[in-house]
């Protein structure tokens, strides 16, 4: 690897944007690949993204723009992945150039549905990338609030210290606070989970249970996430670092959670179809859901917000109802 990598970001959408703005602090040119040939248009002539995060103004100089991922794959060493999970395994489909020898890094923040895996053991598993050259963006960061530069923080985590490292200066800057770990699969699983939870939080509000009720929620929550996480990968770990509960926090609290205002449609009564049609970008959590219940089945941690969550999601059951059973197991 040479001292000056080559960075990619793969995908299209408001992470997606925020991590090209990140990479565009600290480095001279990135490629950035996004399926709409259009948006890419849209960037080179007026110099921001149409779709998503607007107000980012990008030096377009910096840019090697281009709407075939092969092309930015071939021309990374470090390659950033910020596409929603449902969309992963058909981008990669589209693959015909290696990914032997690159470093990936993923600021997913789900998990890949055709496999219930998390994407960093999607990697390992179906495309024979070592753990030391995979790698996780994680942390409580809105995309909203880096293209406004306020003050945020990233975990880094990689199997290889050096190499994260090398993405934890990249993307560092005087709004952006970076640490790394070495807990890649610990960091993936609570990116994937907390959605579950924000979901959880958003139904309760669409019920109408107030702020009280939501601390509990939230303070179950961690918990429970620390039980199926320790299921999952055994290590040392401490659960209220920022890469997980103050993840689970921001995406629980926050006006900009796209999984907590789907599940605050939820609770107010929408059907998952037409909550997702209203909804202009994915809630990660919903596909999640499935994907840790059904893992749950394995592991058998005592998990009842995500088995609450799954039941409302997937088995059409009356949130309401759901919830009151919930209440009588959370303390």
């Amino acid at each position: 690897m040479n001292k000056s990598p080559k960075f990619a970001v793969i995908g299209g959408g408001s992470w997606a944007t925020a991590i090209a703005k990140m990479l565009c602090v600290n480095l001279d040119e990135i490629a950035w690949y996004m399926r709409n040939q259009s948006a890419i248009d849209h960037i080179k002539t007026q110099k921001h993204n149409p779709n998503y995060l607007s107000s980012v103004e990008f030096d377009t100089k910096k840019l090697r723009l281009t709407s075939d991922i092969n092309e930015a794959v071939a021309y990374a060493d470090y390659i950033i992945f910020a596409i929603p999970s449902a969309f992963l395994n058909a981008e990669l489909e589209k693959l015909t150039v290696s990914l032997k020898d690159k470093v990936i890094f993923s600021a997913i923040k789900g998990i890949v549905p055709e496999t219930f895996l998390i994407v960093g053991e999607h990697f390992n598993k179906k495309y024979d990338i070592p753990f030391e050259n995979i790698g996780v963006i994680t942390g409580p960061c809105h995309a909203e609030e880096v293209a406004l530069e306020r003050l945020s923080y990233l975990t880094i985590a990689c199997g290889d210290s050096d190499k994260a490292k090398v993405v934890a200066n990249i993307l560092s800057s005087n709004y952006i606070k970076t640490k790394i770990s070495d807990d890649i699969i610990g960091t993936e699983y609570a990116a994937m989970l907390k959605n579950i939870y924000a979901i959880a939080a958003g139904i309760a509000h669409g019920l109408g249970y107030g702020d009280n009720f939501q601390s509990v929620i939230m303070s179950n929550s961690i918990r429970e996430m620390k039980k199926f996480i320790k299921k999952v990968h055994k290590m040392k770990r401490n659960i209220n670092d920022s890469a997980y509960l103050g993840d689970l926090l921001v995406t629980g609290y926050s006006v900009f959670s796209r999984n907590r205002m789907f599940g605050n449609m939820i609770g107010k009564g929408y059907t998952v179809k037409s909550a997702m049609m209203e909804m202009s970008m994915v809630a990660e959590g919903y596909y999640a859901v499935k994907s840790a219940y059904k893992l749950n089945q394995e592991y058998k941690a005592q998990t009842p917000i995500i088995d609450a969550v799954y039941q409302i999601l997937y088995e059409g059951k009356e949130a309401k109802a759901v919830f009151k059973k919930l209440t009588e197991k959370l303390d």
